[in-house]
């Protein structure tokens, strides 16, 4: 039996069935066309699923698209490509998440410390970058 949902991601309204298991990574992905959200590890481990949502950062590979209903969805194509360019990633696939828990990280508080930014590297795992440029990119947006 589906269930009906409405939801508003990246600025637009959405609203339709879908089955009461189906994640909120699958309905971005599958459903919505919004592919910049990966699915890495489909455990709430890699980071690479994260969203914003109503502007906390979430694992979409572990939230149920049901929990979404009624909320702001934001995913990396809703996002400035300034925070955190593209050319900072070597394949990207990781991208998405760092990008949404940055924002999140940003929203909650516009000027971070220095010690603060590890903490929006804890939960995203990147293979191939490396976290210093991610670091370096942030610390750069930082005053003083």
């Amino acid at each position: 039996m589906n269930v009906k949902i409405s939801l508003v991601a990246n600025g637009l309204e959405w609203a339709g069935e879908v089955e009461p298991r189906l994640t909120l990574a699958d309905l971005l992905r599958d459903h919505l066309a919004l592919t910049g959200t990966h699915l890495g590890c489909e455990h709430g481990v890699c980071g690479a699923c994260t969203v914003l949502l109503d502007g906390q950062a979430a694992r979409s590979c572990l939230t149920l698209a049901v929990q979404a209903d009624g909320r702001q969805v934001t995913t990396v194509e809703g996002l400035s490509d300034d925070l955190l360019p593209r050319e900072l990633f070597q394949c990207g696939f990781c991208r998405s998440g760092f990008v949404c828990s940055a924002e999140a990280l940003l929203r909650r508080e516009p000027l971070p410390r220095a010690v603060e930014l590890p903490e929006l590297l804890a939960g995203n795992i990147c293979r191939c970058t490396g976290y210093e440029p991610i670091l370096e990119a942030l610390s750069a947006r930082l005053p003083g």
